[in-house]
């Protein structure tokens, strides 16, 4: 039965725990009640990703509140299922009188993070949970590998990630230390819509433990073992954390391992919620990278590499120097541009240099991405003779690969080290990459040759993604509507050979023929394989997101000029002819 705003409104500040939150409440009631209706037109939903969404008073938004429900709610579950008898998961359910389990809570610099980690302890600590408190804002890596490491139950990081300023989300993590899939976030879920008023969940003032420093060097002990013993360590990084948490953790696991101290980027290396550099605090958005690039012209002698964290530090981009003049594998210099000099590398072409890097050092176990990544990573595997993977998007599908070894997603995310952080860890993936260009530097070469390397071999991959922010949710909805009802049957002159929805339950992986779980996603091969799409609505943002893929021949490395122009034209193409066709 539909409630009054207004009335919903009144309840909510009956028991909400927060002071600011409901001075902010009792304003819009004063001044702006019809402004009620969108924050109370329903409960923000408990998924896969856990909690996201903007901070604020009312069950649509990101508050005490809301964290102190879901908390119950997930106590309820690790009380009565697999999980609560500690360790990994146990094959029968242990039932309500089964040993307190512990949970390990992280959390970044957000606004109301370490409020909402707090909450969180003391509601496990009332439902008969043993619960632990990282010692300070830290990168979701170290909480993801702290569940391991003590064994733990189940974690929850209290992050955003990339989001804006005026969000924060609410990560779980179970068993092993991966993130949720179904069923665990539906049956999660329904215990959070079953608790009652917040009176009768119990918040002791105490009883949970904070954890010392000890977790954060077990941590780096464990990163710098990514690393080959005596591998060279002679390269200079610009670093910038864009705000986060992951400067200082990044800082402390490069020098402990042996390479000179990265140069931060003064103006973004400290937490800070409000995020003032940059209107996204992702490094994949136009200007995030802006001062790292200017840091790193200033800086004489120059350095090799910039690398950036986003503000958790579970995702790592990289940009290296620009090479080879206008016909290179760079293009032309863009002069006046922010990046000038500088090039970001696109995740699969880091994603394609790591899993070569673990190649070359005979790493055995599966190599794994996403159905929306790159084919390279597949054809790296084949030819080493190793297993090969495709998942659907999301590490907490990476993770669960048989045997992994290696594992990657487009979006900058790289897993080094499955057996330590059973999650994407920009922290180790930036260390693996420096000690790559190391060693390729002592022999007079680069990123960016190794990268020519391996498109004469396997051929020229290039990938782009056209990325629609929305401002409705709807909007995705009816995007994807129009392409199932007129699905494109030529893009940029190549026919579409195959169209897959997704949705339709059984999906099968183009190159490894796992079955994959139905995800809202569209996926066209064109031309037999020579070129690729996959349309998807982003599983934590609103954005539509449309990755697009070619592949050129190269028949050795004279060849790549022009094969690099091709592909350019082709993707250029690929993306105007899609959004014509997605109405976007």
């Amino acid at each position: 039965m539909h409630r009054d705003p207004i009335e919903q409104a009144h309840a909510w500040l009956a028991e909400d725990p927060d002071p600011e939150t409901r001075e902010e409440l009792r304003q819009l009631l004063d001044t702006a009640p019809e402004s009620l209706a969108d924050r109370f037109a329903g409960t923000l939903q408990f998924g896969t990703a856990g909690l996201r969404g903007e901070l604020g008073a009312g069950p649509m938004r990101m508050n005490r509140s809301v964290v102190i429900r879901a908390a119950a709610g997930l106590a309820a579950y690790l009380r009565t299922e697999e999980y609560a008898g500690g360790g990994p998961a146990a094959a029968e359910p242990a039932g309500p009188a089964a040993p307190a389990g512990l949970v390990v809570i992280g959390y970044d610099a957000r606004y109301k993070s370490a409020e909402f980690a707090r909450d969180t302890a003391a509601v496990l600590t009332g439902a008969g949970l043993r619960a632990a408190l990282l010692p300070r804002p830290l990168p979701t890596p170290v909480l993801a590998f702290a569940i391991r490491h003590l064994d733990a139950v189940a974690g929850i990081m209290v992050t955003a990630s990339h989001n804006p300023p005026g969000d924060n989300g609410y990560k779980v993590y179970l068993g092993d230390g991966s993130q949720l899939v179904p069923p665990h976030d539906t049956r999660i879920a329904a215990e959070i819509a079953a608790v009652g008023p917040l009176t009768g969940v119990p918040r002791p003032e105490e009883g949970w433990t904070t954890l010392d420093e000890d977790v954060v060097d077990a941590y780096l002990a464990r990163a710098g073992g990514v690393l080959t013993e005596g591998s060279p360590r002679g390269i200079r990084v610009v670093h910038t954390a864009l705000h986060g948490v992951g400067g200082r953790t990044l800082r402390e696991a490069f020098v402990r391992a042996g390479f000179p101290a990265p140069v931060p980027v003064t103006e973004q290396a400290e937490p800070d919620p409000d995020f003032p550099t940059v209107a996204f605090p992702n490094p994949e958005e136009p200007g995030a990278m802006d001062l790292a690039f200017a840091t790193a012209r200033a800086l004489e002698p120059a350095p090799d590499l910039v690398i950036a964290n986003d503000p958790d530090a579970d995702r790592c981009a990289v940009a290296v120097p620009l090479s080879n003049g206008p016909d290179g594998p760079d293009g032309p210099d863009p002069g006046p541009d922010p990046g000038a000099g500088w090039r970001m590398l696109r995740g699969d072409e880091v994603g394609a240099l790591l899993a070569t890097h673990l190649v070359h050092r005979h790493a055995r176990g599966t190599f794994a991405t996403t159905i929306v990544s790159s084919a390279l990573l597949a054809r790296i595997a084949v030819a080493a003779g190793l297993p090969y993977e495709e998942t659907l998007t999301g590490f907490k599908w990476l993770a669960r690969v048989d045997g992994l070894r290696y594992a990657y997603e487009e979006a900058l995310g790289y897993c080094v080290d499955p057996a330590g952080v059973r999650d994407k860890d920009g922290i180790t993936a930036a260390l693996l990459v420096a000690e790559l260009a190391a060693e390729l530097r002592e022999s007079g070469r680069t990123l960016t040759d190794l990268l020519d390397d391996l498109a004469v071999e396997h051929g020229l991959h290039a990938t782009d993604q056209l990325s629609v922010r929305v401002t409705e949710l709807s909007a995705l909805g009816t995007v994807m509507a129009r392409l199932r009802d007129r699905p494109p049957r030529r893009l940029a002159d190549l026919p579409v050979t195959a169209t897959e929805d997704l949705t339709a339950g059984t999906a099968v992986s183009a190159v490894s023929g796992t079955p994959l779980p139905p995800t809202d996603g569209l996926r066209y091969v064109l031309a037999d394989g020579t070129a690729r799409v996959v349309v998807r609505p982003s599983g934590t943002e609103p954005k539509l997101k449309c990755y697009l893929e070619v592949v050129v021949p190269v028949s050795d490395a004279s060849a790549l000029p022009a094969a690099r122009t091709q592909a350019r034209e082709v993707l250029a193409r690929l993306a105007a002819e899609l959004a014509e066709a997605a109405g976007i």
